[in-house]
């Protein structure tokens, strides 16, 4: 993989209040200085926040910057689907992140989609080749998943359905990765698939998203970050080192680029992105 073709992205939420989307605006602004490939912006269970989901990516598109954003499926209907796909593409967006997503609280059936690569199907169905879709993968597999072999026939499934990358989900273990791309090359996968990058800011934040999403935070990790209790800076210079020595080396053995989840937080992310040397120049 030549340097020239690695893409390296950014991650946001969209905000709940206007005091959020004033915060977000000033981020933005720092990390748009790296000159990220796009920008992805997540969507809420059910499509709870499909019109803040917009609205950030209209926002996006008219800094002048490529947008991507998230279309989950369960819970949601055909026609509000195809609803959405037809709003994103009547502005211009080429781009979107097909995701299954979670069961909103309280709903007990999953809707019209079941798994992630029925609503790539659809997507296809209804618009052609005009959008880019990226999916998800697990290195470390799906926490719902029966088995790794039937994780990655789940993932060939959304490939074959017409995704065309893929992102991981985050992990901190390095040989997590490079044995989830070899199994995949052994079924003949070879499309790009980007790591997840998370980096990390505080401890108890971060062993809150493992465990929802299944995510291993390595025992050395989580003992030394357990070891600083309050201290913040030290969290924060550990989670530097730790994170970009996982990226320097993702990088150097071949990953296709990086994905950043930002959690709306400029700082830590372009610190990264500074150490790593991703010029924007270099990379384009």
């Amino acid at each position: 993989m030549t340097k020239n073709l690695r893409h390296f992205s950014l991650e946001l939420f969209p905000p709940q209040t206007p005091e959020g989307a004033a915060r977000l605006r000033v981020a933005r602004d720092q990390m748009a200085l790296l000159k990220p490939r796009f920008f992805s912006v997540t969507f809420g269970a059910g499509g709870s926040t499909r019109d803040r989901t917009l609205a950030t990516v209209l926002e996006i598109q008219r800094e002048g910057h490529q947008a991507a954003p998230h279309l989950s499926c369960i819970g949601s209907t055909r026609e509000s689907i195809r609803g959405i796909v037809q709003e994103y593409r009547a502005q211009g967006i080429r781009h979107l992140v097909a995701l299954r997503g979670d069961l909103p609280s309280g709903m007990a059936q999953p809707g019209a989609f079941r798994y992630a690569n029925e609503l790539v199907e659809f997507i296809r169905a209804e618009t052609g080749d005009w959008f880019h879709i990226e999916v998800a993968a697990y290195p470390e597999y799906h926490p719902q998943a029966r088995s790794p072999m039937s994780d990655l026939e789940a993932f060939k499934r959304k490939l074959e359905a017409g995704a065309n990358s893929a992102i991981t989900q985050y992990f901190y273990n390095f040989d997590a990765y490079a044995h989830f791309i070899d199994a995949c090359q052994g079924v003949g996968i070879d499309v790009p698939i980007v790591p997840g990058v998370m980096p990390i800011s505080s401890y108890s934040s971060l062993a809150r998203f493992s465990d929802n999403c299944g995510a291993e935070i390595p025992r050395w990790i989580r003992k030394t970050l357990e070891s600083y209790g309050d201290d913040s800076a030290s969290i924060r210079a550990f989670g530097l080192d730790v994170v970009s020595q996982l990226c320097e080396k993702l990088l150097a053995s071949g990953a296709p680029g990086l994905h950043f989840y930002t959690l709306n937080q400029a700082s830590l992310t372009t610190t990264l992105w500074q150490r790593l040397g991703l010029s924007p120049a270099a990379e384009a």
